[in-house]
């Protein structure tokens, strides 16, 4: 069979503006990973996928058919996004509402009926959770997107440093000041480090800028440095 290089020259076109709408459409509805996408979300991202696949691949339709199926999907989704936030019945409505499943290390069998979970669901979501013991926990809701949340009881909970009355450094990101042997000017500036601090600090451990893949460094002036040849190690151990 002959190819017909037009038609693949037009889906070539068609993949090209399919990709850059749903581009425009995701950035107009913000950063959320599928585990946050509630019931509405899902179903739209859905929709706009199969309306995006159907102008890529059937050339007998017209480009704007798909586009504006796509932007108008988009659109409905960051109007509902909008009305949500200041509409808490709306905002039930359409993302859900949190359910409570365990209470007091008993199950509730009305919210497990209401998610359509059974007691083996119950079960191996607490597993996951590092709870084999129910009677370990405090409350277990399960949030709109699906996932479940676990309070353990008090007696069961992981001490702060608070509560052991140690005082802890503060907390910070670490700042990526060398990647793959060049140094980044933004991320010195904001740990407030020159080019010359951080070649005195590759000095002290022993190592050279050019042999660097990464380098962090942290509030406490800490910094971490990883070799490009520690992968090819583990690369050869593992073989």
């Amino acid at each position: 069979m002959e190819t017909n290089w037009i038609e693949v020259g037009d889906v070539v076109i068609r993949a090209i503006i399919s990709l850059f709408t749903l581009f425009l459409v995701t950035k107009l509805l913000g950063k959320k990973q599928v585990s946050q996408l509630s019931l509405f979300d899902y179903v739209i991202g859905i929709s706009i996928g199969n309306f995006a696949a159907e102008m890529t691949i059937n050339v007998d339709s017209q480009y704007m058919n798909g586009t504006v199926a796509v932007l108008v999907f988009g659109l409905v989704a960051y109007s509902v996004s909008l009305v949500t936030m200041k509409s808490i019945h709306l905002r039930r409505f359409f993302m859900g509402r949190p359910t409570l499943l365990i209470q007091d290390g008993k199950l509730l069998i009305k919210g497990l009926k209401k998610v359509k979970f059974d007691v083996n669901d119950m079960l191996e979501e607490c597993r996951g959770n590092g709870y084999f013991d129910i009677s370990q926990i405090a409350y277990a809701v399960m949030e709109a997107n699906g996932k479940i949340s676990i309070l353990p009881k008090s007696e069961y909970q992981q001490p702060t440093l608070k509560d052991l009355n140690i005082k802890g450094q503060r907390a910070g990101l670490c700042a990526n000041v060398i990647i793959d042997g060049k140094l980044m000017q933004d991320a010195m500036n904001n740990m407030h480090v020159d080019k010359q601090w951080i070649m005195h600090e590759l000095e002290v451990q022993g190592k050279k800028i050019e042999n660097v893949l990464l380098a962090t460094l942290d509030n406490n002036q800490k910094m971490l440095v990883y070799e490009k040849n520690v992968n090819q190690e583990v690369v050869d151990v593992l073989e």
